[in-house]
């Protein structure tokens, strides 16, 4: 009970969230935290939002725009915690999210050299109405295993999930600033490939908002972002076969190759040679990517990029519904619903 957990929250233009998200981390039942958030230069007022909330352990810091890896960094350098719960300035935890991890850490007497994990889901308005859905990342895994399930069935884990110790985040060293996308993919990387195993936690939930393309590590049609995403891409194929270099984990590298292909495919077709070339390297090859049936038909009339242009606004628009559905139902809640 006398570890010290810091929350490492960075924000940029998170105004409409972020009163929720340091809610969520203020009320952690576990009762030995500090909460930093790092406000990224943002040009709403996400900042003067999160100051409202400042006490003796609630410290608020402001810089100017720097990016993602950097507020990150920032936070992290201010930091005392014994372990590191990053959240995003939109995400909610729920109360006892830290404790039952902690819990577990104890009972079972892990090494700070074990790299706790838990359950995530999407919600937009109500966090109650998230319906959280197993995968096969949510059990107990080596690092290689996380690695070859995680690529070979294209699965996601929210940057939440995690309870990091401090002995894993000093082995990992910093955010990689050079990564204006895909910064967390990388950085997780770096932990996962130094901890001795990973330890999931079933109680201990974090609700993961899907909103606009405001989210710190979103790409877009940025040119510097789809490069950061390529060398991040790179840096972390290295990382899985600084493990272990065997066929499993070149197939699943192959894998998230192809898996990410699409990102790149056709407009940038040098960084498609390169992903070709390190495909081979690996001995395997990557697919000339295509659509299912609902966006084929585009894709052979228009073009490949109108086909991903077609689908880019399709899941915005169905992304934009479903949260007004949800912010409709919020208000017909009796109070005190979330």
């Amino acid at each position: 009970m006398d570890r010290l957990v810091s929350i490492l929250v960075p924000a940029y233009n998170a105004e409409h969230w972020i009163a929720d998200t340091l809610r969520s981390a203020i009320e952690q039942t576990w009762p030995r935290k500090e909460i930093i958030v790092v406000d990224d230069g943002s040009t709403d007022n996400t900042l003067a939002v999160a100051r409202k909330f400042s006490s003796p352990f609630v410290n608020v810091i402001a810089q100017d725009n720097q990016g993602a890896a950097a507020a990150r960094n920032k936070a992290l350098s201010a930091s005392q915690g014994d372990y590191i719960q990053w959240l995003d300035a939109d995400d909610v935890l729920a109360p006892n999210k830290v404790e039952k991890q902690l819990a577990v850490a104890s009972k079972e007497n892990l090494s700070t050299s074990t790299l706790l994990s838990g359950p995530w889901a999407y919600f937009y308005h109500r966090t109650k109405a998230a319906k959280f859905s197993p995968t096969p990342l949510w059990r107990d895994l080596s690092p290689v295993d996380w690695f070859v399930t995680k690529w070979r069935y294209n699965l996601h884990m929210q940057t939440g999930t995690w309870l990091i110790s401090r002995e894993l985040t000093q082995k990992a060293g910093p955010w990689d600033n050079r990564l204006l996308s895909n910064d967390d993919g990388e950085y997780l990387c770096r932990i996962i490939k130094n901890c001795a195993g990973i330890k999931f936690v079933n109680d201990a939930k974090i609700f993961y908002r899907m909103t606009d393309q405001s989210r710190l590590s979103y790409s877009g049609n940025s040119v510097r972002k789809i490069e950061a995403q390529w060398l991040g891409m790179q840096l972390q194929i290295a990382h899985v076969r600084s493990v272990e270099d065997s066929p499993r984990t070149r197939e699943a590298c192959v894998k998230f190759l192809q898996t990410w292909l699409l990102l790149f495919y056709p407009e940038r077709m040098d960084l498609v040679a390169q992903m070709q070339a390190l495909a081979d390297s690996l001995g395997g090859s990557l697919r000339t990517p295509s659509f299912g049936w609902k966006y084929a038909w585009i894709s052979r009339c228009f073009g490949l990029t109108a086909a991903k242009r077609v689908r880019a606004w399709y899941n915005w628009r169905k992304v934009t519904i479903l949260k007004l559905l949800s912010s409709f139902a919020q208000k017909f809640e009796r109070p005190g619903g979330s």
